[in-house]
């Protein structure tokens, strides 16, 4: 019945929860998962361990409950049998109704269930038994190796996280007789072997179910920490969490702004006019063109846009800056486009033909090869760029293809630069990627961090800008198996918004730490085009367009003007001395 609830179809719901986020919290499969993923479970919350130890020791009232205890455990020594209030009369009762056997042997005392005492005398087999058991006993034909195993799981199903040399105490057991009986039923995915006592410094093993259970607990806990907070909240968290109220400086910080931006599909000329000068004071273009140049970085059209016409490389053309040794995780959910399809002009199609009889090649290499003009080629270039078909060793070359013909001028004169594309370093053709399933799973993984890296709290609903990503079902499956080992914590941080949410560790302390401070009225103006004009996404309101060239203001988180030189649009009342300071702001 279970199975079929898990199984359902999404019409049996009536509830708006997205079909894939639906699951019944009463009934959890966690015993089915890996064992690998099962024993990289994070830090146990000592109580949840203690209330499981609890929960699956027996509590015996009568005689009849105590006798399922026996049964269940295998044995009990008789300290485990005196520290518990009523047991020791029950274990008599036991006894006198040959229900239970006083075993002692090798300065042990055992209780065992009548039932059970074969298995025990198999050990032991000159064990003082009371009341006394007949001398031809039947223990023939039974392996010993197989009693240790089954005794050694009945007593993990009510033990919880145990060690080794605690388990075979009892029963005297040399250490490595335990360790291969232990190794046994590991085989047999019954029990899972690891450090889940956060003090305990020794291996110990856990029955799997008693396991599962411990983690449950300790989520659930884990959860009730956490407080959510409003929307506006969460975007003063994302301007922190993204450098944008302390902006990083030099190299390596361009190299943690680029990573944690990485796969963004962004306008050319947003990037280094209004994405990186926001988080980084100062931002040197040469910085970027050396990061493209030394090959760590690559930069792409990682979702070509339809068209019937061939269309030259734009300020508007969205442009993705990606790590090279990562490119191949991207492209797993990108297809490069198939050239036979687009509708290129005769000169692109002739500098495609060059480079891809003679490779990588600089501009002055596709001038002498193919006899374009100077300007034909750059017009080539563009629409193979737009196209989504090449790319280049620095980042001058598209800056050169997207910047007007005004503001590239100056700025050629001001790095004295003659000839512009020359400096671009070589063009090249992008590789086709045929990844395999095992490339497929690396790739989510690798996107799903990369999502957590960048916004420090993920769910569905943030996403909503994104594009080429895996499936939210798929970065589920992923974020749940991150939140099992402990990297990442589940819960509810954000209000308003259904469904699923997962967080760094120190995302959600830093979180906390905003939550806490006092409204200040802090002014923040980003560009329309930046990842964070999350306008109808996480704020309430109207979704503003990304669109190059217009801002938007937020004040403590909520955002209440945008526009550019033309036209200021204020999205809420204000007097007039309020809308000369945002405007002031805005177009600073």
């Amino acid at each position: 019945m279970a199975q079929e609830i898990l199984n359902a179809r999404p019409y049996a719901f009536l509830d708006e929860a997205p079909a894939e986020e639906r699951r019944t919290l009463a009934i959890q499969q966690r015993r089915f998962a890996n064992p690998q993923d099962a024993a990289e479970i994070g830090i146990l919350d000592p109580q949840a361990i203690a209330r499981v130890r609890k929960e699956a020791w027996p509590d015996a009232e009568n005689c009849d409950e105590l006798h399922d205890g026996l049964m269940l455990l295998g044995f009990i020594t008789d300290q485990e049998g005196q520290a518990q209030k009523n047991w020791p009369a029950l274990l008599q009762e036991l006894q006198q109704a040959r229900r239970a056997v006083l075993l002692q042997t090798r300065g042990k005392t055992l209780w065992i269930a009548a039932e059970r005492l074969h298995e025990l005398l198999v050990l032991f087999p000159d064990a003082s038994c009371q009341p006394a058991v007949a001398a031809n006993f039947d223990a023939d034909g039974m392996d010993e190796q197989s009693v240790i195993e089954e005794l050694l799981r009945s007593r993990l199903e009510g033990l919880g996280p145990v060690t080794a040399a605690r388990l075979g105490a009892p029963l005297s057991l040399p250490a490595d007789r335990t360790e291969r009986a232990l190794l046994a039923l590991q085989q047999q995915g019954t029990i899972i072997q690891g450090r889940f006592s956060p003090d305990c410094d020794a291996l110990e093993w856990c029955e799997r179910g008693l396991l599962a259970r411990i983690h449950r607990y300790t989520l659930k806990q884990l959860r009730k920490e956490i407080k959510p907070v409003s929307p506006t909240v969460f975007m003063q968290f994302l301007f922190h969490w993204q450098g944008l109220t302390d902006p990083g400086e030099g190299e390596s910080s361009l190299t943690r702004v680029l990573r944690q931006l990485e796969g963004l599909n962004l306008s050319a000329a947003a990037w280094e006019q209004e994405i990186l000068p926001k988080r980084l004071k100062p931002y040197f273009s040469s910085d970027l063109d050396s990061l493209c140049n030394s090959g760590q970085f690559v930069w792409l059209r990682l979702k070509p846009g339809a068209s019937d016409s061939p269309l030259a490389a734009g300020k508007n053309t969205s442009i993705a800056l990606i790590e090279r040794a990562n490119l191949p995780f991207w492209r797993s959910f990108s297809v490069l486009p198939d050239k036979n399809t687009l509708h290129l002009s005769g000169i692109a199609e002739k500098v495609y033909a060059s480079l891809q009889q003679w490779g990588a090649s600089f501009f002055q290499e596709l001038q002498a090869d193919t006899g374009l003009l100077r300007t034909q080629l750059e017009e080539a270039l563009g629409q193979l760029v737009a196209a989504g078909l090449i790319t280049a060793d620095s980042f001058q070359g598209l800056r050169v293809l997207t910047l007007s013909q005004k503001v590239l001028q100056r700025r050629n004169r001001r790095y004295r630069i003659k000839e512009p594309l020359a400096a671009a370093g070589r063009w090249s053709l992008l590789r086709p990627q045929r990844p395999s399933e095992e490339q497929t799973a690396a790739a989510v993984e690798h996107i799903a961090r990369t999502l957590l890296r960048r916004y420090g709290i993920v769910f569905r609903k943030l996403l909503d800008r994104e594009s080429g990503l895996p499936g939210w079902r798929e970065l589920l499956y992923l974020f749940r198996r991150l939140e099992a080992r402990g990297e990442i914590r589940g819960g509810r941080f954000v209000q308003g918004f259904a469904g699923e949410q997962y967080a760094l560790p120190a995302a959600v302390k830093t979180l906390r730490d905003i939550n806490r401070q006092p409204q200040s009225g802090q002014l923040i103006a980003i560009s329309a085009a930046d990842p964070l004009n999350l306008t109808g996404i996480v704020t309430p309101g109207e979704r503003i367009a990304s669109v190059a060239g217009q801002r938007i203001l937020y004040r403590n988180g909520a955002p209440v003007a945008h526009g550019g030189k033309g036209q200021i649009f204020f999205l809420q009342d204000f007097n007039d001395e309020q809308q000369w300071a945002y405007k002031k702001e805005l177009l600073t």
